[in-house]
């Protein structure tokens, strides 16, 4: 048992699963199954074990435990931009599938630089994690590595793909997305409108804007022009200098995601322009952002509780199960409408 040293007690010797089993008066086998709640212990020796580890401050080493169960129990997961709010919402939502099926999330930011996201692939790797949920930074550029690194981590791409399918997928339906919002401004008798979105640099850039052309012409509305950059409140506010400079505004500006829609419609303001009375303007993605800001945007609202917990079940059965044909499951957004297309 782990005995206090030093003045005042103030430092004490590392706490064993010995140390926790001798005060429990249990073999260390039994204390062992009892702190991972495996079969074959009961529920009341479960609860005294735990309490004996907790009053001696047993913690479980996970490096040892990994070699000895040949699992970490820890995922990795790479982000473009922790800061965008969807990415934000979409990790806590992950994390929280991934604890409930037993998993502890390491998390990392790659700027959106390939060479970042290569770097973080290899800690990932040095940690031994069981797996891998990724955003692909860049959606040809990404491909090599994540290729490389797919042949010995199950890995699971989610929301963005890259151009070539490397492991299963999982994300929203773009084009249904975009069919929903089109539709609506039809409804409200748009005729010309402006784009803002990503660029071709992520699979949810080339395929916003690729619906975007296809069903406006569907429904005799004209692009008449287009700005596409990064998903940020900066890019929105680009977005808006150039339609400006363009000499005319159009019914209606059609965005990429609520980061963009607000730059946007911020940047619109300061040039004397209100949204709707001038132009309607809608987002894409859904949550606080969409709510708070004034007018409320009218958006495409991604399902990312759904979005989480499909990642993480293909994930885990990659782990299980192994090999396999590649799946891509795309979830439907809906439709939220705000004051941003309402008159």
């Amino acid at each position: 048992m782990a005995r206090p040293c030093g003045r005042g007690a103030a430092i004490a010797t590392s706490v064993t699963l010995s140390d926790v089993a001798a005060e429990a008066g249990v073999s260390i086998a039994t204390a062992s199954r009892a702190l991972a709640g495996k079969p074959r212990v009961s529920q009341e020796m479960i609860v005294r074990v735990r309490e004996v580890a907790a009053k001696l401050g047993y913690r479980v080493n996970p490096v040892a435990r990994a070699l000895r169960e040949g699992s970490s129990r820890l995922i990795g997961m790479i982000v473009p931009v922790i800061g965008i709010p969807f990415f934000a919402r979409l990790v806590d939502a992950i994390e929280d599938e991934l604890n409930r099926s037993g998993y502890e999330l390491l998390l990392a930011d790659s700027h959106g630089f390939v060479e970042e996201e290569n770097r973080r692939l290899q800690v990932f790797r040095d940690r031994r994690v069981d797996g891998i949920i990724v955003i692909p930074s860049d959606r040809k550029a990404s491909g090599p590595v994540l290729r490389s690194v797919s042949a010995e981590i199950p890995l699971v791409e989610v929301d963005r793909a890259t151009a070539k399918p490397l492991a299963d997928f999982v994300g929203v339906d773009n084009e249904v997305g975009m069919r929903l919002i089109i539709e609506h401004l039809r409804d409200r008798q748009v005729k010309t409108l402006g784009y803002a979105g990503g660029d071709d640099a992520s699979s949810n850039g080339v395929e916003r804007f690729a619906s975007v052309q296809r069903l406006a012409g569907d429904n005799d509305i004209s692009v008449t022009s287009a700005f596409r950059s990064e998903y940020s409140i900066a890019a929105g506010a680009a977005a808006a200098d150039a339609l400006l400079a363009s000499g005319v505004l159009p019914d209606a500006i059609v965005a990429g995601s609520d980061q963009i829609a607000v730059g946007l419609i911020a940047r619109l303001r300061e040039h004397g322009f209100e949204v709707p009375r001038d132009t309607l303007v809608t987002g894409f993605d859904g949550g606080e952002l969409a709510d708070v800001f004034w007018p409320t945007l009218t958006t495409a609202v991604q399902p990312v509780s759904a979005i989480a917990a499909d990642a993480v079940s293909f994930l885990v059965s990659r782990i299980n199960e192994g090999e396999g044909a590649f799946r891509r499951n795309l979830l439907a957004p809906e439709l939220q409408i705000g004051a941003s297309t309402t008159r």
